[in-house]
C-alpha cells in the first residue's frame, strides 16, 4: 500500500477522497493549506477552500476517518504566486484564472514537494479528473462527470507531477460523491460547494484589485472601433471581452466589450459580431506528456471553464497559434486555453492575444 498525502480543503470532494484511500488500506495523512490573507475578514468567504473554516472542517473529517492532519502555512507563496498576479492581470485588461495558477504554482508544486519531502508516494486531491498509466507515461484525462470535470484547470501538470498524483473521486459523479459522504457519516456531507474564487471577499474581486493594483480601477474612456468616445468606464479591471452589462452607454444598439487596453486605460466596444474570434495566440504553454515539435497539430480547445472543447488547428512553436474551425465568442487574454484529444488533456497555456473581428478592425485602423 502507498503513503498518500491528501490535500484536504474541508469540502466534500477531498474528504471523500481521503476516506476512500483509507478504505483502500493506504497510509493516509491530511494536509490543509492555510492560504487566507491576513488582511481579509475571517467571514469573507465562509465556504472557501482556503478560508478560515476550511482547516477546522478538514480536521473534523480527519478525526472521523482516523488519520493525522496538518496545516501548512503557504500564505506568502500564495499571495505572490496567485493573488497579486490576479489583481495585476485585471489591471492590464486581462481575465485571469486563479485556480489554474494555484494548481500550477502552489498545490501541485509547493504542496507536492512538501509531501514528497515527508516521504509520501502520492498527493491526492478531490479534483474531478482522472489519470491513466500507459507504460512509463501517465496521461491526464477528463473527469467522468462532464458537469464537474476540472481537467481544464489542471492543464499545467507535467509528467513530473502526474507520476505522483491521485484523483480518487474522478471516476464518480458529484451526486455519487455526496451519497458516499453521507454513507461514511462525514461531518461535511451536506456542506455547500464553493462557487466563488476562494480569496475574493463576498464575490467582490475589485476589492483585491484595489489593494494590489489600484490603477486598474481608474476611470477612462469607452471608445468605439473608430476611436470615438462614447462614455467613461470605471476602471479596466471591471470589464472583460464579450461583456454587455454595466457599460452605461445609450447608443441605441447592443454594444459589447471588444478589447480592454490596460496600457491606454481604454475599453473598446462594438457589435456582437466583433467579439467573434477565429484565432488566438497562447503563451506559457505546458504539455502533459512529451512536448510536440514545431508544426501543425489537430486538437480540441477549451477557452473557459464549463465550455465545450471545440476543434482547432494548433501551430506549435514558442507561442501556440490556435485556429478554430468555427469562430468562438469572446475568448479573453489571460484565460486558460486547454488542449484536448478526446478525453485526454494534451496541455495548454495562457491566452496572450485574441484575433476577434473587432480587434482586427482596431489593428487595421491603427496601421492606417
Amino acid at each position: 500500500m502507498a503513503r498518500v498525502a491528501v490535500a484536504m480543503s474541508g469540502g466534500v470532494d477531498s474528504s471523500v477522497a481521503a476516506a476512500l484511500l483509507v478504505q483502500g488500506g493506504h497510509q493516509v495523512v491530511g494536509f490543509t493549506m492555510n492560504l487566507w490573507p491576513a488582511w481579509l475578514p475571517e467571514d469573507g468567504n465562509p465556504n472557501a477552500c482556503c478560508g478560515v473554516g476550511a482547516a477546522e472542517d478538514a480536521r473534523a473529517v480527519a478525526q472521523h476517518i482516523g488519520i493525522r492532519h496538518y496545516v501548512l502555512d503557504l500564505r506568502e507563496a500564495f499571495e505572490e504566486a496567485v493573488i497579486r498576479p490576479f489583481a495585476e492581470d485585471y489591471a492590464r485588461g486581462r481575465t485571469p484564472n486563479p485556480c489554474a495558477s494555484c494548481n500550477r504554482s502552489v498545490k501541485f508544486s509547493l504542496l507536492l514537494d512538501r509531501a514528497r519531502e515527508l516521504g509520501m508516494d502520492f498527493l491526492a486531491t478531490g479534483h474531478y479528473a482522472r489519470t491513466r498509466r500507459d507504460g512509463e507515461v501517465v496521461r491526464l484525462l477528463c473527469g467522468a462527470d462532464p458537469r464537474k470535470d476540472q481537467s481544464y484547470v489542471l492543464y499545467g501538470l507535467t509528467q513530473r507531477e502526474l507520476r505522483h498524483v491521485l484523483f480518487p473521486v474522478g471516476e464518480f459523479t458529484k451526486d455519487h460523491v455526496r451519497a458516499l459522504a453521507r454513507q461514511l457519516g462525514l461531518p461535511v456531507a451536506d456542506k455547500p460547494d464553493s462557487q466563488e474564487i476562494c480569496f475574493v471577499p463576498r464575490g467582490h474581486y475589485t476589492d483585491v484589485v484595489a489593494r494590489y493594483a489600484p490603477e486598474g480601477l481608474r476611470p477612462g474612456p469607452v471608445l468605439d472601433l473608430h476611436g470615438r468616445r462614447l462614455g467613461t468606464h470605471q476602471g479596466v479591471a471591471r470589464y472583460t471581452v464579450g461583456q454587455r452589462r454595466g457599460l452605461g452607454l445609450a447608443d441605441g444598439r447592443p454594444l459589447y466589450v471588444v478589447a480592454v487596453d490596460g496600457q491606454r486605460n481604454a475599453v473598446f466596444v462594438g457589435t456582437e459580431e466583433d467579439v467573434l474570434a477565429r484565432e488566438l495566440e497562447v503563451e506559457s504553454t505546458s504539455w502533459t506528456t512529451r512536448p510536440p515539435g514545431p508544426g501543425s497539430l489537430r486538437a480540441e480547445v477549451r477557452v473557459r471553464h464549463g465550455a465545450p472543447a471545440v476543434p482547432a488547428q494548433l501551430e506549435v512553436g514558442p507561442v501556440v497559434r490556435v485556429r478554430f474551425e468555427v469562430p468562438q465568442r469572446a475568448p479573453s487574454p489571460g484565460q486558460v486555453a486547454c488542449f484536448y484529444r478526446g478525453e485526454e488533456v494534451l496541455g495548454g497555456g495562457i491566452v496572450a492575444r485574441v484575433h476577434t473581428v473587432g480587434a482586427e478592425r482596431l489593428r487595421a485602423l491603427a496601421e492606417v
